[in-house]
């Protein structure tokens, strides 16, 4: 007959102890390592092994040593604790330690059942780890087991990294260039979301009719919409669908929705409630105002759904100051010289006649209107990109009218509404095959012309080339944005030609390469010393680097102000180790179009941030005034930039759209202010976060660990910079290297953000995880020895001038069976404790924690004698033998403690969530130790 053993249980299997973390059927059971890693987890059959019931060993008199050994030991253990007895099971398994503002919405979602949450802080904070950190909980807590990431396929690889890295979750990516591979392997019937139970899938492959049925079958019971705002109804087509999708998705009524963005409005209160409407179909029915005292219950209702907050918000939470670097922003600019001047004039000539000749043909006015808006942006840009789309030929006649209106809005106007924009950034049509021969004429002779103003001759680029030689010479690390690929290209290849200083690399990143190769080519760059990346709009989203630049040039000015803002965030947000980022706006002083750009767009959305500290898209779906802008630059003959852009400003639908601007700006901000998030108070908070830290180490405990535990095995830690310095070398023992996996010394760093060169010293961490089982593994093992005395000790007796009488302290690991749902199987849990009493075993006086973590740190006033010593570890060892029946009551009161935690934190709204909680005995004692009076 099988043995069955439940979670907790202590075996002996292939010469060593396991803990039980599950039973799975009859036969089979998932162990780990007394001690081990998640690693090291592992499924045996009982009916092939030999399993049987162990015991945790209690200390011998082999075990004394110091008191910072037996410091060390406690620490060792904390830090190995990964099924975590606490209310919030994840944090022994995530690599990052999240910063406290970050537990608001996790504290939000445990609140939820389901879970519908909008996390729409700004851009920057850390929304992705705050997702992240809600998933993570709910797989640990064992509440899901599947989940699907929903998000633009150029965000798709940024996400599997942040899981992977920071959360030791390993998704499947499930893209229009991966999900053909993935279906192949699958037999008939069986569906990518059966096989794979964590995926991130593009939402613009998935909304199709063709996948979507699939998919709304097999969904898994968890979904995170990012970009969520481009799941909004706020138009037709690509938009529409995915609102369709996520509609579908969200009518479960058991589905856990997370929806994440930093522009839930994009000037749309329409498409605002739609996205509120996807957790609550109540929402649906807000009004736009929503500060009348009549509607206080639907505002409280709201803000258990909706956080919402900016920097300053969270600037300094919990008295804990959250470094965001400080934003410097200027201008630099450029004069065309006068050919340049008259050739800019004849382009633009050359697009007003363009255009008018096409109105009088069929099917081909709107799609020149299109080409020559797009001809003067890309004249803007660089005259490689002018050249290469006056070259550009296609049959325009052959696309329907509402196509080539879609193609123009999304190439031209830099539409948020469009899923490709920020891929696709290739330049738009510039001519058809039925010009008259006198346009052909004039067109090829511009191309001739902009040639000539390539390289040397390109003021634009030659002034860029010095401010560069400037700023990589003070040390700093720019990216340069365009806006064509044509002209991203054209600029690396002139850097690498006229050099930008010694050992600088350059490398460009454009919407041409697929996502994975992106990041690829950036990882590699950014290994050299000196360097400098020209980039598209294709990186201004998702891919975070903070870690490798500090300074955003705007090559071609957007003509959409969000745009520059994704650009300058992909720098500009926590994490970013250097004080101060740089944003350098470059323009024509005598460019009509730069000048419109930069005086009623840029300038006025400075203004309104600036104002009211938000940021806010331009209204108006069909971006109306960007289009009016351009219209009156197209078809205003004989005026100059100045006069063009004075007449710009002046115009009644500028001056409508700019007020319209200001009007939802202000809605933003009183929606920021009203969910910052005050329906939580911060006290709550910070006693979770007292908890977390009590429960598990905070990067306090890693720091205390690794200065102590090195040193013990002959390495030395030392300050430098902002980190230290790990000295490793052959002198340090072969297992210990081993188990950290390094040969060579580190320059680490216990908290975020690094600079370049450090490793991140976290507790799920190699090198962390790997001494910690050491420190555990040798403290258990009586026969492994470095030099004369235990490095890490389960014994320790001194005399103390710190104590007035007899103290004992308990290092103790506690296990639990643990049930979150009636109905589910109980799970591990376990904590470390350390308790302290005065007094007889048998009538024990106990301090609290915080008085017995204090008695670790004392110190011996004098050696004690060897007869003294060895009477005392007597007394030691025979209370360990009889003191489990002593810690049964109050273990019973721990249990209790614990199990209010996690019903303060999970509010049972269903009677099926029912959390009980049951103690595995015996208590393992990891060590004892005894402080007499001086």
């Amino acid at each position: 007959m099988t043995m069955q053993f439940k979670p907790g249980a202590l075996v002996s299997l292939r010469g060593r102890e396991w803990v039980v973390l599950a039973q799975e059927g009859e036969a089979l059971l998932r162990v780990r390592p007394v001690g081990g890693l998640d690693e090291e987890e592992t499924t045996v059959h009982t009916e092939i092994e030999e399993v049987t019931a162990s015991s945790f060993p209690p200390p011998s008199a082999a075990d004394i040593g110091d008191f910072s050994a037996c410091r060390m030991l406690r620490d060792a253990a904390m830090l190995s604790t990964r099924a975590s007895a606490g209310p919030f099971r994840s944090f022994g398994r995530i690599a990052v330690e999240p910063r406290p503002y970050q537990l608001v919405p996790l504290l939000m979602a445990l609140k939820l059942d389901p879970i519908r949450l909008l996390i729409a802080d700004d851009v920057g904070i850390g929304k992705t780890i705050e997702a992240c950190l809600i998933l993570r909980e709910l797989i640990d807590r064992a509440e899901v087991k599947r989940f699907t990431v929903l998000c633009p396929p150029h965000l798709a690889e940024q996400w599997k990294l942040e899981l992977e890295t920071k959360f030791h979750i390993e998704a499947t990516l499930v893209l229009a260039d991966t999900i053909q591979k993935l279906e192949r392997r699958l037999p008939t019937g069986v569906s990518v979301f059966d096989r794979h139970p964590y995926t991130i899938v593009s939402t613009d492959m998935i909304k199709g009719r063709g996948r979507r049925d699939d998919f709304i079958a097999k969904c898994p019971p968890f979904i995170v919409v990012d970009e969520a705002h481009a799941c909004a109804p706020a138009s037709a087509g690509g938009n529409h669908q995915r609102y369709e999708l996520v509609k579908q998705l969200t009518a479960n009524p058991d589905r856990h929705v997370v929806l994440v963005t930093a522009t839930p409005h994009s000037g749309n209160e329409g498409a605002f409630r739609s996205l509120l409407g996807l957790l609550d179909p109540e929402f649906n029915e807000l009004p736009l105002d929503m500060s009348r005292d009549l509607l206080e219950s639907m505002r409280i209702k709201l803000a258990r759904h909706l956080v919402q907050r900016r920097r300053p918000d969270i600037q300094k939470y919990l008295e804990v100051d959250t470094s965001f670097p400080e934003r410097l922003s200027m201008d630099m600019s450029y004069a065309f010289t006068n050919d340049f001047r008259k050739l800019f004039d004849d382009v633009l000539e050359y697009a007003r006649d363009y255009v008018e000749e096409g109105e009088k043909k069929a099917q081909k006015g709107l799609a020149r209107y299109w080409s020559a808006l797009g001809l003067l942006r890309c004249l803007s840009s660089s005259p490689a990109a002018a050249i290469a789309t006056l070259k550009n030929r296609v049959a325009i006649s052959e696309q329907a009218e509402e196509s080539v209106d879609h193609l123009g809005r999304r190439a031209v106007l830099d539409d948020d509404d469009v899923e490709e924009t920020a891929v696709m950034d290739e330049e738009f049509v510039g001519s058809d095959d039925a010009d008259g021969l006198d346009m052909r004429k004039r067109q090829e002779e511009l191309v001739q012309r902009l040639e000539t103003f390539k390289g040397q001759q390109d003021i634009k680029l030659q002034s860029m080339i010095q401010q560069l030689k400037k700023l990589l010479k003070e040390g700093k690390r720019p990216i340069v944005f365009c806006r064509f690929v044509h002209t991203a290209e054209y600029l690396v290849e002139e850097f690498r030609r006229v050099g930008l200083g010694r050992g600088v690399e350059v490398e460009g990143v454009t919407g041409r390469l697929p996502g994975s190769e992106r990041e690829a080519r950036i990882a590699r760059l950014t290994q050299h010393e000196d360097y400098l990346l020209v980039a598209t709009n294709c990186i201004s989203e998702g891919i975070n680097l903070q870690n490798e630049f500090d300074t955003v040039i705007h090559y071609d000015l957007s003509w959409n102000p969000t745009v520059h803002e994704q650009r300058e965030g992909r720098v500009d947000r926590f994490g970013q180790p250097r004080k101060q980022v740089f944003v350098i706006t470059y323009f024509g002083e005598n460019n009509p179009i730069d000048g419109a750009v930069l005086q009623v767009l840029l300038r006025k959305h400075e203004q309104i941030k600036n104002d009211l500290g938000v940021s806010v898209s331009i209204p108006g779906q069909s971006q109306a005034l960007t289009k009016t802008l351009f219209e009156n630059m197209l078809f205003k003959r004989q005026k100059t930039a100045q006069q063009l852009v004075l007449e710009l400003e002046q115009e009644p639908e500028v001056i409508q759209r700019q007020k319209e601007w200001e009007d939802r700006s202000k809605l933003e901000k009183e929606s920021r202010t009203r969910f910052a998030q005050r329906s939580l108070s911060p006290e709550k908070v910070q006693q979770e976060l007292d908890e977390i830290k009590k429960a598990i180490g905070g990067s306090e405990t890693v720091k205390r660990f690794v200065e102590l535990a090195m040193p013990r095995f002959g390495s030395t830690v030392r300050s430098k910079g902002s980190g230290v310095l790990v000295h490793i070398d052959e002198q340090t023992p072969r297992s210990l290297r081993q188990s950290i996996n390094r040969d060579q010394s580190l320059e680490g760093k216990f908290e975020l953000p690094l600079e370049k060169g450090q490793v991140y010293l976290g507790r799920t961490g190699q090198f962390v995880e790997g001494l910690a089982s050491f420190v555990i593994d040798q403290a258990l093992d009586p026969t492994i020895r470095f030099g004369n005395t235990n490095a890490a000790a389960r014994l320790g007796v001194i005399r103390s001038n710190q104590v007035s009488d007899v103290h004992h302290v308990l290092v103790l690991r506690q296990r639990y069976q643990l049930t979150l749902k009636h109905g589910e199987a109980p799970i591990l849990a376990e904590e470390i404790l350390t308790w302290a009493f005065t007094g007889n075993i048998n009538a024990p006086r106990w301090l609290d924690e915080d008085a017995a973590l204090a008695l670790l740190e004392a110190r011996p006033t004098m050696d004690l004698p060897e007869a003294v010593l060895d009477r005392q570890k007597e007394l030691l060892l025979a209370m360990v033998a009889d003191i489990q029946v002593h810690l049964d009551s109050r273990i019973a009161d721990r249990a209790a403690a614990v199990l209010d935690a996690h019903e303060r934190v999970r509010e049972a709204q269903r009677v099926a969530r029912k959390v009980t909680i049951e103690v595995v005995r015996p208590t393992d004692v990891l060590g004892v130790y005894k402080i007499l009076p001086a």
